[in-house]
Formats: structure tokens, sequence, C-alpha cells
């Protein structure tokens, strides 16, 4: 992906704009298994590089939307390219059963509400 100019994580929001349209920025730091500092985090490069826009939320004014830009739409794009390459690296370097069954694992792990137990710390 270094050729894109794009981190993982960045070339990731950018897609997942792409494919679902404008979205909170709650909905997709929940998406991305983050939490909602952290999109802050990675949007702000993305927003001063013109790639997306974040606006007022139009249902709630308490929430931010974010909107992929042409330039954004356009360098998801040009970047697909190389993250398909980097994912069929990937399965070639793991074997496809095992890189299927690492992301499924992950997903599973995304999912799971951690907690401390309060009686053990």
């Amino acid at each position: 992906m270094a050729e894109t100019g794009l981190r993982t994580t960045q070339y990731t929001i950018l897609s997942l704009l792409a494919a679902r349209g404008p979205t909170t920025m709650a909905a997709l730091a929940d998406l991305l298994s983050m939490d909602r500092a952290t999109m802050g985090h990675n949007l702000r490069p993305l927003e001063r590089d013109g790639l997306i826009t974040i606006q007022v939320g139009r249902e709630d004014r308490r929430e931010r939307e974010v909107a992929l830009s042409t330039l954004g739409a356009k360098t998801e794009a040009q970047s697909k390219p190389s993250w398909m390459k980097a994912q069929t690296r990937f399965e070639k370097e793991f074997g496809k059963e095992d890189a299927l069954a690492m992301r499924r694992l992950m997903a599973r792990i995304a999912q799971l509400e951690l907690t401390i137990d309060q009686e053990t710390s």
C-alpha cells in the first residue's frame, strides 16, 4: 500500500465509505472496532487531504457524518488494485484456508465485549 500514500486503516475507511455511503463517525468506529477518539485521529489526515468531509449530522446535530469526497472516491478506486495485491500476497503466504480462518477469528475477536472482572482486578 506504500505506493498509494495511504495507510491500511485509511484505505479501509475510504473503502467502507465508498461501499456504504455517508455514515456517522460513531458507526465507522464500531465497524472498525475503534473508540471514537481513535477514529477521529484517523479521520483528521483524510479530511485535511480533501479525501473526506465531516459535517454535523442531519438527524442528530451531536453526530458527525463522514462522507467520501470526489477526490476520496478517485483515490479509493486508484488504491483498490494495491489493496487486492496485498490481500493476494497475504493469502499466498498463509494459504487461502488459513487466511480465511484468521479473518474469521479476528472478526469474532472484534465482536467480543471485553470487560474487566472487578473481582480479579
